[in-house]
């Protein structure tokens, strides 16, 4: 696994992390024989939480996780833009400055919105997509509200690591029942400070974010996607069985996989039963 920098939208750095070395000889940006794969995280998340998709996609393709803007460690320009359309303007500067073209995008939740914005603007660059548990409907004010509400009741800064597991995988009030996996996922993006654990992001910063695209639905983009794409959910996600099935119909050459015992965050809680899911399709995709 190593670190590549490259320029965004705005000038902005971006940290990408690909996990396998490349061919001898050849550079960041070099034609690869291997299918390309950029991987794009959910809000909150960052590049290390594709690592057990990333190695074993790493077997037939160039796989690359994508740090995204006010994550990570991408800047975080205190003054944003956190637009849709600088996300999308990243996604697609990735894609190029990597040279995955024609890629295959995976996303999750709001990565998964990146990555079919991506495809229905720029579909020259984007050869198949995999949705994670993201919705096309509007999530509304009082989603945002709750977020806001959510976001305050963090015991910040946390003493130790065994604490934002515990909080996380046990004490959160999201939690409906104890989720070692879910703690595990919060450690990741915690970082440690003078006085405990704190998160790489700004709370600010990801609520900014999410307002850009909570109060509006995205069928229409949905259905400008051209490409093969698989909508996968967690059987106990966000995403419901109904409007994931709506999705496939939506789009022109969809297909739809859930996986049992898996909540939303489905490639990080059960990865076995996520590899066995995506991996026929993607198989299928190379073999088109």
């Amino acid at each position: 696994m190593r670190r590549i920098d490259l320029t965004g939208a705005d000038g902005l750095r971006l940290a990408a992390w690909e996990f396998a070395d490349p061919p001898k000889g050849r550079t960041p940006g070099d034609a690869d024989p291997a299918p390309g794969v950029l991987l794009l995280h959910g809000l909150m998340g960052r590049a290390s939480h594709w690592t057990t998709t990333a190695r074993w996609l790493a077997e037939r393709h160039r796989a690359v996780a994508l740090d995204q803007r006010g994550h990570g460690r991408s800047d975080k320009p205190a003054d944003g833009p956190f637009t849709r359309e600088a996300y999308v303007a990243d996604a697609a500067a990735a894609v190029e400055q990597l040279g995955l073209a024609p890629v295959t995008l995976i996303g999750h939740s709001m990565g998964a919105l990146t990555a079919w914005q991506l495809a229905a603007e720029r579909p020259d660059l984007v050869r198949a997509l995999v949705i994670c548990d993201m919705r096309a409907s509007a999530l509304g004010v009082a989603s945002q509200r709750e977020w806001e509400d959510w976001f305050r009741s963090w015991p910040l800064p946390f003493a130790t690591l065994a604490d934002v597991r515990k909080w996380f995988g046990e004490d959160d009030p999201w939690v409906e029942r104890p989720n070692p996996a879910r703690g595990e996922f919060f450690a990741e993006v915690m970082t440690e400070g003078p006085d405990g654990w704190r998160p790489l992001f700004s709370r600010r910063q990801m609520l900014t974010s999410r307002e850009t695209w909570v109060y509006d639905a995205h069928w229409d983009s949905l259905a400008q996607v051209r490409c093969p794409t698989l909508v996968v959910r967690g059987l106990d996600g966000e995403l419901g069985r109904a409007e994931a099935q709506e999705m496939v119909r939506v789009l022109p050459h969809g297909q739809y996989a859930e996986v049992p015992d898996a909540g939303h965050l489905v490639h990080y809680d059960q990865p076995d039963g996520w590899r066995t899911v995506i991996a026929p399709f993607l198989d299928g995709v190379l073999t088109s």
